[in-house]
């Protein structure tokens, strides 16, 4: 064999990074031997799999090809070594979560994984649509769950669960005992929304086309709790997922209100590369989101 998983391995921590610097640094190497990986793999087969801009390494349309193939062989060699130091059958496994089903559904199903593969290696990183899907692409997670719609040849895109947005205020807003509200209040209110790129306002402006335009958006934020207590403290209305208002609505510190003219219905996604190779963690990690109520 005229190439070598470590020299695969550096070819996938630069493609990740962009720089040489900072994959000899997560490798543990010494920079020159990282580079001597590198010009020795293109070396052997005469072929150049990397732009150099400045000191930054971008792939080429060579290094673009090989990146999945690499990826999967190099993943097939880790189970492979799991298996024969008697491990756990499920490795390493690294899951993106957009912010309502981080907070509010991952943690358990990571809870949940960890009992029955307890020396599994699980990184979650919660983040908006945009990131998680652009990390997945990039082979940095292994599979995200996300609210927002998207359209990648590059992506196995696979309805996951229902979900459903929720308008609330605080149960002394004005707005708080109006029994169903019309577009007119809608447009009236003042608004505190997710930031754009996220699934959760994807959502919120489809449920509200045609109406857009007339929308006072008063605070635009990253966090799902910081918009509750925003919208707890009286500074006008918001729209989440249910799944994150369950304990507000408890506790009564919030109020649904109702907008039956506006749909506010959604699918949230799993998304995998399509080039990903299921290892047992990954697909166990599968079994389990298949198998939540």
């Amino acid at each position: 064999m005229r190439y070598t998983l470590r020299q695969l391995d550096v070819f996938l921590t630069i493609a990740r990074t962009g720089n040489l610097t900072q994959a000899a640094s997560q490798l543990s190497m010494s920079q020159s031997a990282a580079s001597s990986a590198l010009k020795d793999l293109e070396s052997q087969f005469d072929l150049q799999l990397f732009d150099r801009i400045g000191r930054k390494l971008q792939l080429n349309e060579q290094g673009k090809a090989l990146q999945p193939k690499a990826q999967s062989l190099l993943e097939q060699a880790l189970e492979i070594e799991h298996m024969l130091l008697n491990q756990d059958d499920a490795g390493h496994i690294a899951i993106g979560a957009t912010l309502s089903i981080g907070n509010y559904l991952a943690v358990g199903l990571v809870a949940q994984y960890k009992t029955s593969h307890p020396h599994a290696d699980v990184r979650l990183e919660v983040d908006n649509t945009r990131h998680i899907v652009e990390k997945v692409r990039r082979f940095e997670l292994d599979v995200g769950l996300i609210e927002g719609e998207i359209n990648d040849t590059e992506l196995d895109i696979r309805p996951w669960r229902s979900d459903e947005l929720v308008v609330f205020c605080a149960p002394d807003h004005p707005l708080a005992h109006t029994p169903t509200l019309t577009d007119t209040q809608l447009a009236n209110a003042q608004w505190i929304l997710r930031e754009r790129g996220s699934g959760t306002r994807q959502a919120f402006d489809r449920a509200m086309h045609g109406l857009l335009p007339q929308l006072a958006i008063n605070m635009e934020l990253q966090h799902t709790e910081a918009i509750k207590r925003a919208v707890e403290a009286g500074l006008g209305v918001g729209c989440l997922s249910r799944i994150t208002l369950i304990e507000a609505f408890q506790r009564g510190s919030l109020v649904p209100l109702d907008v039956p003219q506006r749909d506010f219905h959604r699918t949230l996604y799993q998304v995998l590369h399509k080039q990903k190779y299921q290892a047992a963690g990954l697909k166990a990690w599968l079994q389990l989101c298949d198998a939540l109520d």
